[in-house]
C-alpha cells in the first residue's frame, strides 16, 4: 500500500513522521515547493514547521504531485483550507487511481462558505471520501505522544482510514457526521483566539472555563442548524479538540489571540509567521454562517470584532459579560 500526505505543514508532516517508521506502507510526503523538499531530503527534518524531529527515512520526499499520486491507495490532504481549492485542481489534472481520500484540513471556504469535504468533491466529484480530525497538536503527534482522534464518513470509508492510521501511539474513532466533525473542527480555532485573548489580558482560569464553555455552546448552537448531531460536539471533535487547542501553549490560534490581548497588531502578527492559522478566516467565515443560519454566536461575534474591527479586548469582554440574562440552556 502506498500513502501519499498532501502539505507538508507541521499536520502533515506529523502523519508523515507516525505512518513512514516502517518500510511498509510506502509513505510519500508532498511538498509545493521543490528547494524546500530538496531540503527535508537532505536533512530528515521539516526545520519550519517540526524543528528538531527527524523525518523517517523510510519517507519519500517530493514535489512533483504526480510521482506523489501514482499508485497511491489513500491520499491523506493535508492542506491548509486556503490553498486546498487550487491544490485540488492540480490533482484532477493528474492520472489518480481512484484512492481513499481523507480530509485532514480544518477550516470554512469564506468565499463559498464550504466546508473541505465539500470543496474536495466539488473540484474531484464523487470519490471515496472521509474527513479526520481531533485533539492533536502536530509536534506531540510526531513525538509519539500518546492521542487520539475520529475519522467521519461512511462506515466502509472510515474502517479503511481507521486500519490505516491506528498506530499504538494513535488511536483511531470512527463517525457518521461529517458535518459536525468539521464544523466543530473549525470552531474550536474561534474560541482559542478567544481563550488567549483573556491570557493576553492577564485573565485566569475562571475566564477560560466560562470561555471554553459557552464556546461550546456556539459550536452545538451552529451545528444542529447546519444538520449535525448535537452529541458530536461532546467528542474527540468537539471538546477534545477545543480543551486542547485553548490550552496548549503551541497552539498557533491561542498564540495569536494572546498577542492580540497584549496590544498587537493582526497584521503584525501574521506578518510575522510562515504558518497558516486558521482561525483568522475561519472567524469570517462562522460569522457570516451564523447570518446565514440566524443563530446567534456571541464569543464569534466579539473575536471578530476584535480582529477585524480593531475593537479593544476589554470592551469585547465587557460586552459578553454584560448581554441580557438567559438561561444556561437558551
Amino acid at each position: 500500500m502506498k500513502i501519499a500526505i498532501i502539505g507538508d505543514g507541521g499536520w502533515g508532516t506529523a502523519l508523515a513522521i507516525l505512518l513512514g517508521k516502517k518500510a511498509e506502507p510506502e509513505v510519500c510526503l508532498w511538498s509545493a515547493f521543490a528547494e524546500y523538499a530538496a531540503a527535508m531530503r537532505r536533512t530528515h527534518e521539516n526545520k519550519k514547521f517540526l524543528a528538531g524531529i527527524s523525518i523517517p527515512a523510510p519517507v519519500r520526499i517530493t514535489a512533483d504531485l504526480e510521482e506523489a499520486l501514482r499508485s497511491a491507495a489513500v491520499v491523506i490532504l493535508a492542506v491548509p483550507s486556503k490553498y486546498l481549492r487550487g491544490v485540488l485542481k492540480k490533482i484532477n489534472s493528474c492520472a489518480v487511481q481512484k484512492p481513499l481520500f481523507i480530509s485532514a484540513a480544518k477550516g470554512i471556504e469564506p468565499q463559498t462558505l464550504l466546508r473541505m469535504s465539500e470543496v474536495i468533491r466539488a473540484e474531484l466529484g464523487n470519490i471515496r471520501l472521509c474527513v479526520l480530525s481531533g485533539p492533536n497538536i502536530a509536534y506531540e503527534v510526531a513525538r509519539g505522544v500518546p492521542s487520539a482522534a475520529v475519522c467521519a464518513g461512511s462506515p466502509a470509508h472510515t474502517a479503511t482510514a481507521q486500519d490505516v492510521l491506528m498506530r499504538r501511539e494513535f488511536r483511531v474513532y470512527t463517525a457518521r457526521d461529517v458535518v459536525g466533525v468539521e464544523l466543530a473542527g473549525t470552531m474550536k480555532n474561534i474560541i482559542a483566539i478567544a481563550c488567549g485573548i483573556a491570557d493576553g489580558l492577564g485573565f485566569g482560569t475562571n475566564t477560560k472555563g466560562a470561555l471554553l464553555t459557552r464556546g461550546l455552546a456556539e459550536m452545538a448552537r451552529l451545528g444542529v442548524a447546519m444538520g449535525a448531531r448535537y452529541d458530536t460536539f461532546s467528542g474527540l471533535s468537539g471538546m477534545g479538540d477545543l480543551v486542547t487547542t485553548c490550552l496548549s501553549p503551541r497552539s498557533r490560534n491561542r498564540c495569536l489571540g494572546e498577542e492580540i490581548g497584549k496590544g498587537r497588531a493582526l497584521s503584525v502578527i501574521l506578518a510575522g509567521t510562515e504558518m497558516v492559522i486558521e482561525g483568522v478566516e475561519a472567524t469570517k467565515a462562522v460569522r457570516a454562517l451564523s447570518h446565514r443560519y440566524q443563530v446567534d454566536l456571541p464569543i464569534t461575534r466579539e473575536v471578530y470584532q476584535g480582529l477585524f474591527r480593531k475593537k479593544n479586548p476589554r470592551r469585547a469582554v465587557d460586552s459578553l459579560m454584560s448581554r441580557s440574562k438567559k438561561n444556561e440552556r437558551a
